[in-house]
């Protein structure tokens, strides 16, 4: 593809669309799910399957339909992953109990992800190392924008249309992004690789289902409960099986070999780090504003926005930078303003003023929107051709690992310090409980700028050889 070939164009339009409807499709959901609640006549436990089913499908099959990408080729996944998102999209619009909506669910997140683990691989492959962070870049933008609109959007089509127009309103634009696919997105020799790892395939989602069901539910069901332990203990068992079975396949579903390179497997560690920081100030800054300052919802949300806006706004110049000087030193940079931010929300207070608060986020979302792009394109450019579905996925992973962690974490930190106050009326201990969950993200950004330091530059790491089933990786 020339530099002038304007399919690029098209490809990243196509991607960006993708991907703000599915940032647009999480968002939507999480809102209404109240909604859900009542119109269906379901127990919140049971309604909350809705998004569980969703994070536990689309983290166990991420590592899987990036490995067929590699096999088959990224197109014809990513073209099924639409199709299947766009029908089981409207399977969930007319679901008739919360039972079917929950199996619906779990269909569009495995188109989800398929859509997932083959788009960043689809663009590192359109475009050149030169423009790879930009497009990138635009990539996270559209991420952002997707969550950012989805909360008033999905309120406002519940208030007008119902609870089923959020689900409706993917049809008409999943199908005309899988037009806009079938025209641009170009055809993409599949790799000869042998037979597919379905035991790898089965350890894995045996052990992400556990890690991250048991993280999810941990604070619910109590860290220490027999469900708990024996969850957390199985999933260690699968993973490390997975693991074990990954080291002795000719063909394995992940190319361990790709973390024998500093730069994959330091980019890697610091997008876990990055998005356990996102998702746990996500998570924790809420309840301090509606249970602590007494804001309401909304306007709770509009002080969260801007974070997201923040994002919005510089992550296509992360990426333009990173195009520019390399992908470590902006990355770098990115964790260590986004450690920062975590510094300034650990200090909120009874007193701390609309400003600060706001400012705090804002140095979060610029130090987020600085890394995000530089470390995805620093991954995948690690990665040699053949092996871009994988890195694809293990982008995908590294950030619903990071959202699982963040959010059990802080939630253990923040309900074990809050103690016998009610979330409800949590009391004085639930500033006490906010600072120390930050000051633990905070230690986790300061570990991801760790990482982000040492894993040294692609022009330093490009002419290291993978071990058997690898290949030579570009920057």
């Amino acid at each position: 593809m020339s530099s002038a070939d304007p399919r690029r164009t098209w490809v990243l339009l196509t991607v960006g669309i993708g991907t703000f409807m599915l940032a647009l499709d999480t968002s939507v959901v999480n809102t209404v799910l109240p909604v859900l609640s009542r119109a269906l006549g379901s127990s919140i436990q049971t309604i909350e399957w809705v998004v569980l089913v969703y994070t536990l499908v689309v983290g166990a099959l991420l590592l899987v339909f990036g490995r067929l990408g590699d096999v088959h080729g990224h197109r014809p996944i990513y073209l099924a992953g639409f199709a299947l998102f766009v029908l089981s999209s409207g399977l969930c619009a007319i679901a008739p109990t919360a039972a079917v909506l929950i199996a619906s669910r779990a269909f569009q997140a495995a188109g989800a992800a398929m859509l997932y683990a083959n788009a960043p691989a689809i663009l590192v492959r359109s475009f050149p190392a030169t423009e790879r962070g930009r497009a990138l870049g635009v990539q996270s933008t559209m991420t952002y924008l997707g969550g950012v609109t989805g909360p008033s959007l999905g309120g406002w089509l519940t208030t007008l249309f119902g609870w089923r127009a959020v689900f409706c309103i993917n049809l008409p634009v999943g199908l005309f992004a899988l037009w806009l696919s079938l025209r641009s997105v170009r055809r993409d020799d599949p790799t000869p690789a042998g037979t597919f790892d379905w035991a790898g395939a089965a350890t894995f989602t045996a052990g992400i289902v556990g890690l991250v069901l048991a993280l999810n539910m941990g604070a619910t069901w109590g860290w220490t409960s027999l469900p708990i332990v024996a969850m957390l203990g199985a999933a260690c068992l699968a993973l490390a099986a997975f693991l074990a079975l990954e080291r002795r396949l000719a063909h394995p579903l992940l190319d361990l070999s790709l973390f024998r390179r500093r730069i994959f497997a330091m980019a890697t560690v610091s997008a876990t780090l990055n998005f356990a920081c996102v998702y746990g100030t996500i998570f924790l800054v809420p309840f301090y504003l509606i249970e602590g300052r007494g804001f309401s919802p909304a306007h709770a949300g509009v002080t969260m926005t801007a974070m997201f806006l923040s994002m919005i706004v510089v992550s296509p110049v992360g990426g333009v930078i990173a195009d520019r000087v390399g992908s470590r030193w902006p990355g770098t940079a990115g964790m260590v303003l986004l450690g920062l931010g975590m510094v300034l929300l650990s200090s909120l207070n009874p007193h701390t003023t609309p400003r600060e608060i706001v400012t705090a986020l804002v140095v979060a979302g610029v130090g987020t929107g600085t890394f995000i792009a530089p470390n995805t394109s620093a991954l995948l450019g690690a990665a040699p051709a053949h092996r871009r579905g994988i890195a694809s996925g293990v982008v995908a992973t590294a950030r619903n690992l990071g959202m699982a962690l963040g959010v059990g974490a802080v939630g253990a930190v923040f309900m074990t310090i809050l103690g016998a106050g009610h979330l409800a009326s949590p009391g004085p201990a639930l500033y006490p409980a906010v600072a120390a969950a930050f000051r633990m993200l905070t230690g986790a950004a300061a570990l991801g700028v760790l990482a982000c330091a040492v894993r040294g530059s692609e022009h330093a790491d490009v002419s290291r050889v993978h071990a058997p089933g690898g290949g030579e990786g570009g920057a």
